[in-house]
């Protein structure tokens, strides 16, 4: 099985890659098209130099990697707005395509700490919103997941035909071998993590310009929130 889980930053993504990388059969692919998506649009993110020498710039070399068969099964931590125009996407008709969304105020309250004045298009929703209407696919809260880790995952490996395994509710601290060179940077927190942590508390409270930019975000959030799957309690 391949599973292409879809989300924009700041998301659970990185949590839910090490979750299901812990279990014995899955192999995990951090991000693949960042680095052609860096290359290609020019943008000024952190790390960017270093990113585009340590990883495979070209995005049909990446594609063909994301189309091979596995092992066993792999699991694919991707962004949509990774997916430029041009950039080959034939592959994801044979992964089982998993859209993991999260409440934009709390997105953009933790990408601000880590990248100043994010756009919308930095944050990537509206680019979810069209990928999900061109390739379908199952979509899950984060907020679910941390309320509730082992009913969340359970209910998700029964929907796609995997067996769940109890490996995928921790993890060793650190950094992980399938990490991006990026983890330096942004994957802090998770990498003093051994879990998912513990039911989100109330949303914060975001200044006038990023108040501004969940107006506009939240309607694609709203959106896709009523596809999401309810969990098994």
């Amino acid at each position: 099985m391949k599973i292409a889980m879809w989300s924009g930053p700041r998301n659970l993504s990185t949590a839910m890659m090490y979750s299901f990388g812990n279990r014995p059969d899955m192999e995990a692919m951090d991000e693949p098209f960042y680095a052609p998506y860096l290359k290609a649009s020019g943008i000024n993110h952190p790390m960017g130099a270093e990113i585009m020498a340590a990883h495979e710039t070209d995005p049909v070399k990446v594609a063909a990697t994301c189309d091979a068969p596995p092992e066993q099964h792999r699991y694919m931590k991707h962004m949509p707005h990774h997916m430029l125009d041009g950039v080959p996407l034939d592959w994801a008709a044979d992964c089982v395509n998993i859209h993991l969304i999260r409440h934009p105020a709390r997105v953009i309250a933790s990408y601000a700490a880590k990248r100043e004045n994010p756009t919308l298009e930095d944050i990537g929703y509206s680019q979810q919103t069209a990928l999900f209407e061109r390739i379908g696919g199952y979509v899950i809260d984060s907020h679910d997941i941390r309320e509730n880790p082992q009913a969340a995952l359970r209910t998700l490996c029964e929907v796609i035909g995997l067996r769940f395994c109890d490996a995928m509710l921790s993890w060793t601290a650190g950094p992980k071998e399938f990490d991006g060179v990026w983890a330096a940077h942004w994957y802090g927190a998770v990498h003093r993590s051994t879990g998912f942590a513990g039911a989100e508390g109330p949303l914060p409270e975001l200044s006038a310009e990023a108040a501004e930019l969940c107006e506009k975000a939240l309607p694609h959030y709203e959106a896709l929130k009523t596809r999401k799957l309810l969990f098994k309690s």
